[in-house]
């Protein structure tokens, strides 16, 4: 049982989700991605109306710390983890964990033998200590920048819960 308590995405964390998305990337992201491309990142945010849209069309999960938004995860269909961005002030508490352990246990409950997530260069070390095994290396093009990240799957059962 996760410590930390979610709760499903509700239209009014829109902005605050929008702001802890684009300070994620800011801060967590620099040692991976230059200064343009975290902007052209965090630009796909920008439209406030189409990122409430883009979060309630997924299985969205939010946590609060100590009051404040300290994270949020998205399962798009049943098997894929669409997004898990963590505030830079709550790191290393174990919430993009608890997270990771609720999108995962969602997709298992659907249905789904095999999860997976396209992870930015950043997150990719996380979600292979999780048994993420990475399958292809991805060009994205934002604005007039390319992000690279990484596609990876995991296999959901009995075995992979620990």
């Amino acid at each position: 049982m996760s410590a930390f308590p979610l709760r499903p995405f509700l239209a009014a964390d829109t902005m605050a989700l929008r702001d802890l998305f684009a300070q994620s990337i800011e801060e967590l992201t620099q040692d991976d991605y230059n200064d343009e491309q975290r902007l052209a990142w965090a630009a796909t945010a920008a439209d406030a109306d189409a990122f409430r849209e883009r979060l309630a069309g997924m299985t969205t999960l939010v946590v609060h710390a100590d009051g404040e938004y300290a994270g949020f995860a998205a399962l798009k269909g049943n098997d894929t983890f669409e997004m898990l961005y963590v505030h830079p002030y709550f790191t290393g508490q174990g919430i993009g964990s608890a997270l990771a352990d609720a999108v995962e246990r969602l997709a298992q409950g659907r249905g789904a033998k095999e999860i997976t997530v396209e992870a930015s260069d950043t997150a990719e070390p996380f979600f292979e200590a999780r048994g993420y095994v990475a399958t292809q290396r991805n060009m994205l093009p934002r604005d007039d920048q390319w992000l690279t990240n990484t596609t990876m799957k995991k296999r959901l059962g009995a075995a992979n819960d620990a």
